[in-house]
């Protein structure tokens, strides 16, 4: 019986590692890459570590081609297309939660149609309204798509938490004559960080990285954002591989932030999020 379970924990250690393995080597390629001179990215076999290392692909990518610019825009587009995100998917979750009207469920239904539809099916029909809208070249033309792509997954996972939410709280609000709005703010939305936590991250990282709408939305090249701004790092004839990967991990610094600040409910709110959808 020992023997059995020591054999199950040397497979389950062996599972782990390959799986870190998958994880942290490409990562660790990326960052050594970023340090490596144009003339040792090609190198076999490659080096754990580049020597002599250099910072230079860094000052590059950082004064490249309005980099700071498409930075700045990038953190825009996405601070923006969150709290819309949060706002519009938190209020829907909360009616579709706690509020009683005809049709409550079929329209929840059809709501949840977004979540079948792949982005990409979606660019032409997207581009025709952007134009109608005179939203072309504009950032908000990204906000407002990347929040309506948002808003069908976010507000499934939101009612599920919405749900767990006790109601005698609720019921002793409304005892002392709070309106549903008053119970939104400042009872339901502040006894769910854990799933707020979630719906932030994950509308942050699809704004921060998207790149195939704002690629097709963009053409100005000062409202371009951080993705399509790595890409002309590429070229026909020569690709700065340093350089892109040193971008990259600049790139990786708000995500990094985001995880930090929200980190303490990210995995609890995981367990929560979606149960009672």
């Amino acid at each position: 019986m020992k023997r059995s379970q020591t054999s199950i924990n040397i497979i389950s250690y062996g599972i782990l590692l390959i799986g870190l393995g998958l994880v942290v080597i490409p990562i660790w390629y990326m960052v050594s890459t970023a340090f490596k001179p144009q003339t040792m990215i090609f190198e076999m076999p490659p080096k754990l570590w580049p020597v002599p290392s250099t910072w230079s692909n860094f000052s590059k990518a950082l004064t490249t081609d309005h980099f700071g610019l498409y930075f700045w825009n990038s953190t825009r587009v996405a601070l923006a297309s969150t709290v819309l995100t949060v706002l519009v998917s938190s209020m829907l979750a909360f009616a579709f939660a706690r509020l009683n009207f005809p049709g409550k469920e079929k329209i929840f239904n059809i709501l949840l149609l977004g979540m079948m539809v792949p982005p990409v099916m979606l660019i032409i029909p997207q581009f025709i309204v952007s134009h109608w809208l005179d939203l072309y070249n504009n950032l908000w033309g990204l906000i407002l798509v990347y929040v309506t792509m948002n808003i069908s997954m976010q507000t499934f996972l939101l009612r599920g938490v919405f749900e767990n939410v006790p109601r005698d709280i609720e019921e002793a609000a409304l005892m002392d004559g709070a309106s549903p709005w008053i119970i939104f703010w400042r009872i339901v939305l502040p006894l769910s960080g854990p799933g707020i936590s979630v719906v932030v991250i994950n509308s942050f990282l699809y704004s921060w990285e998207e790149y195939t709408w704002a690629n097709v939305n963009i053409g100005d090249a000062l409202q371009r954002t951080l993705p399509i701004g790595i890409a002309l790092f590429q070229s026909a004839h020569l690709t700065e591989w340093g350089q892109v990967f040193a971008a990259s991990l600049v790139a990786l610094v708000p995500v990094v932030i985001v995880f930090i600040i929200f980190q303490r409910y990210f995995v609890q709110g995981i367990s929560t999020t979606g149960i009672k959808g």
